[in-house]
C-alpha cells in the first residue's frame, strides 16, 4: 500500500499507485502520499516530464475507497483549507508534463485524474468512466469541468449522465486518449513519449502548458499578450542560444536550463 516514486536521469520520472488489491483506490493516507509525490515532482528540478500509472495489469485507479469514506466525514473546517493536499485534479498547478499510463479501468476518480493529465497511452484492455452518479454522488475534482472541455458535449454528457465506461478503442476515438497499445507495450510506448517531451526545451515546454492551459479563462487579446511575454522571457535563455546553435550547426541540442 504506497505511492511509489521513482526518478531517473534522463528527467523522467514515474509515480505508481501501488494498491492492486483494491484496484488501486484511494484512501485518505494514498490521497496524502500522492499530493507529496506531486509536490516533489513539482519541485525538483531535475524533473523534466511524468508518468502516472496504477500497479499490476487490472487498473490505472478506481478513485476513492469508498468503504473507507462512508460514514468517516471530514471535519467541516478542512472544507476552507483549499490547498491542504493538493493533488493534480484538484487544482495544483504542475507545469511540467504529465503522461497517464492506463493500464486497466481508469474510473471515478481514476478518471477525473486522467483528465487532468497532457498524455494519455491506454492498454488495450483500458476502460474509462465516471460512474459516481451510480453512487448517488458526482465526479468531482474536475470530473464535471474538464469533461465537458476535452469531449464532445453530447458523448461527455452520455458519460456524466448514464455512468456507463467505454473502452479504450473509443476513447481513442474520441480523442480521450493519444494512443492504444498492447499491454506489454504499455510503459515502453509512455517512457518513449516522455523521453521524446524530455529532450526539448524545460522551460519552453512549461510555458506553452501553462499558456495552453490558462487559455481556458483568457480572452484571445490576454493570451496573445501573455505569449508576447512568455516569450519574450525565454529568448534571453541558454535554452535559445542552444537551439539557435544546434539549428545552425544542424546537430541535436542540449538543454540544461531547468
Amino acid at each position: 500500500m504506497s505511492i511509489d516514486l521513482i526518478k531517473h536521469s534522463d528527467g523522467v520520472a514515474i509515480i505508481t499507485m501501488n494498491r492492486p488489491e483494491k484496484l488501486n483506490a484511494f484512501d485518505a493516507d494514498h490521497y496524502s502520499q500522492l499530493a507529496n509525490a506531486w509536490a516533489e515532482t513539482r519541485d525538483d528540478k531535475e524533473v523534466r516530464v511524468v508518468i502516472i500509472t496504477g500497479a499490476g495489469e487490472k487498473s490505472f485507479s478506481t478513485g476513492a475507497d469508498l468503504k473507507s469514506f462512508i460514514g468517516n466525514p471530514s471535519e467541516i473546517s478542512e472544507f476552507w483549507q483549499t490547498q491542504k493536499g493538493m493533488l493534480l485534479n484538484r487544482g495544483l498547478e504542475m507545469w511540467k508534463p504529465v503522461i497517464a499510463a492506463v493500464n486497466g479501468y481508469c474510473l471515478a476518480g481514476g478518471m477525473t485524474l486522467l483528465l487532468a493529465t497532457d498524455i494519455r497511452i491506454a492498454a488495450e484492455h483500458a476502460t474509462f468512466g465516471l460512474s459516481e452518479v451510480k453512487r448517488g454522488i458526482i465526479p468531482a475534482n474536475g470530473g464535471t469541468q474538464r469533461i465537458i472541455e476535452q469531449l464532445p458535449r453530447t458523448i461527455a454528457m452520455e458519460m456524466l449522465l448514464t455512468g456507463d465506461s467505454i473502452n479504450a478503442s473509443k476513447a481513442e476515438h474520441w480523442g480521450l486518449v493519444n494512443q492504444v497499445v498492447s499491454p506489454q507495450e504499455l510503459m515502453n510506448t509512455a517512457y518513449e513519449w516522455a523521453k521524446k517531451i524530455a529532450k526539448n526545451a524545460p522551460l519552453a515546454v512549461q510555458a506553452s502548458k501553462e499558456l495552453a492551459l490558462r487559455a481556458r479563462e483568457l480572452s484571445l487579446a490576454e493570451g496573445l499578450r501573455m505569449e508576447q511575454l512568455m516569450n519574450r522571457m525565454l529568448s534571453g535563455t541558454e535554452d535559445a542560444k542552444e537551439g539557435r546553435a544546434a539549428f545552425n550547426e544542424k546537430r541535436e541540442p542540449k538543454f540544461t536550463s531547468n
